[in-house]
C-alpha cells in the first residue's frame, strides 16, 4: 500500500468517527398520563405516538384514572414527564399540578390539557410546564412532549 492510500483511509475513517461521534442523543421518556376519561388518554397516546420528535422516543406510558393513583405513582415511580387532563372530574389536572408541584421534591415537568385556549391563565397558575387545548391538536401535543424531553437530556 502506498502512502497516499494510506492517508486517504485514514481520511475516511475519520469521517466515520467523527459522523457517528455527531449522532444526536433520542430521550427516552416515560410518561405518566392523567385522566378520568379512557378516550382522552387513546386521544393523547395515539396524537404522540412512540416517536413524537426523531429525537425522542417515549418507552412507557403509565395511565392513571384517578387524582389518588397519580400521587401514588408519582410518589412512588420515577416519571420524565406528567400529562395531565385539565377537564378530569373530580380532581382536574390543574389543581393536581399544582399540587403535585408545590408538594412533590423534584417534580417532574408537567403539561396540562386545558379545556380551551383562553385557560392559559388558569395553567400558569397550575405551576404546569406547558398547557395544550382542546381540542388536541396533535402537532402541539408532540411539540410539547418533545421540547420537555429535550430540556432533560444532559448535553455533552
Amino acid at each position: 500500500m502506498t502512502a497516499s492510500n494510506d492517508s486517504a483511509a485514514q481520511g475516511s475513517s475519520t469521517e466515520i468517527a467523527t459522523t457517528a461521534a455527531s449522532k444526536p442523543r433520542v430521550a427516552q421518556v416515560s410518561v405518566l398520563l392523567y385522566s378520568d376519561d379512557y378516550t382522552t388518554r387513546d386521544a393523547v397516546r395515539a396524537a404522540v405516538g412512540r416517536r413524537p420528535a426523531k429525537d425522542v422516543e417515549v418507552i412507557r406510558w403509565h395511565e392513571c384514572a384517578t387524582a389518588d393513583a397519580v400521587v401514588a405513582s408519582v410518589d412512588s415511580e420515577r416519571f420524565d414527564i406528567l400529562v395531565l387532563d385539565g377537564e378530569a372530574a373530580k380532581v382536574g389536572g390543574l389543581g393536581l399540578a399544582r399540587q403535585l408541584k408545590n408538594e412533590i421534591f423534584d417534580c417532574p415537568p408537567i403539561i396540562v390539557l386545558t379545556g380551551r385556549p383562553q385557560d392559559s391563565w388558569l395553567a400558569a397558575w397550575s405551576q404546569a410546564d406547558l398547557a395544550v387545548p382542546h381540542p388536541l391538536d396533535p402537532i402541539a401535543l408532540t411539540s410539547a412532549i418533545a421540547t420537555l424531553a429535550r430540556a432533560a437530556v444532559p448535553t455533552a
